[in-house]
């Protein structure tokens, strides 16, 4: 697909304008509104096609639970292997499109991997994830960060203190959620480990309160999100942080979404995710 079709979509996902702008400037670069609504579909996900692993997969157990966090109550989806015993936890911080089925496939492939995996609709607060997608990503517009942030830091208590849980917990969050990871890297919990695919990074003057190993993933072909590599990396050396920086040459931003067929890209998606379970399981183990 032409890149400027995918650089336009990312605009418009990422609140530089409105539906209806966005559609109007997709009919200007395809040649009209016909050819726009047919190209559409493919820069959207697609819930239809089979997750990488069921939802009744027989070696898991999966439900929906509730956390505290302070006056909120914070849903999520929960997927463990069967049997109860105890395991590292992973919380799973989705995009700006609110807990939706594919970070729910995420979950149940990093619980097929032995970890007690839990994605968090952040989204609750507000009422929980919308099924359109776009009043998702207003309605995260909305949030407030340092609430948001503090929702996170409650669901590292609760897995800690999982009766299924070693009290390790690890954390991974994709593009919006990828921000968020780095927020809560520095939000003074007891997380062990923090994975960040293409997030926005931290200023300088907080790179001080980071207290995890961080593990940061990026696509080449990610120009806003690249404008921070430099300078994070910089404020990351400076204060001696633990850190791996990787970037994926000839991808876009949201490369590991498979149920967007313009943005995924298959040989990155598989080569972070092979990196993102080593680096979790070296930081949970023990």
């Amino acid at each position: 697909m032409d890149q400027k079709f995918i650089d336009l979509y990312d605009v418009f996902t990422h609140g530089g304008m409105n539906r209806r702008e966005f559609i109007d400037r997709l009919a200007q670069l395809t040649g009209g509104s016909a050819a726009a609504m047919a190209l559409l579909p493919l820069l959207q996900n697609n819930y239809g096609q089979p997750p990488i692993v069921a939802e009744n997969d027989a070696r898991l157990s999966v439900s929906n639970v509730q956390y505290d966090s302070g006056a909120a109550k914070i849903s999520g989806y929960l997927a463990r292997l069967k049997g109860g015993a105890k395991r590292p936890a992973v919380i799973v911080i989705h995009e700006n499109r609110g807990l939706n089925p594919h970070i729910q496939d995420v979950a149940r492939r990093l619980a097929v991997e032995g970890f007690l995996a839990l994605a968090p609709d952040l989204l609750s607060p507000a009422g929980g994830t919308p099924s359109e997608e776009d009043k998702a990503t207003e309605m995260i517009g909305k949030l407030n960060a340092g609430e948001t942030v503090a929702h996170l830091a409650a669901a590292v208590a609760f897995l800690a203190g999982h009766g299924e849980s070693t009290g390790k917990v690890g954390v991974v969050g994709f593009c919006w959620g990828g921000g968020m990871v780095n927020r809560l890297a520095a939000a003074g919990t007891s997380l062990n480990v923090a994975v960040s695919y293409y997030g926005s990074q931290l200023p300088a003057a907080d790179v001080p309160r980071i207290s995890a190993p961080l593990l940061l993933q990026y696509a080449s072909l990610d120009e806003r999100i690249n404008a921070g590599i430099a300078n994070y990396e910089a404020a990351l050396k400076a204060n001696s942080k633990t850190y791996e920086v990787h970037m994926y040459e000839g991808a876009n931003h949201a490369f590991n979404n498979n149920t967007n067929a313009a943005r995924y890209h298959k040989e990155a998606a598989e080569l972070a995710w092979s990196r993102t379970l080593k680096f979790l399981k070296t930081h949970l183990s023990g």
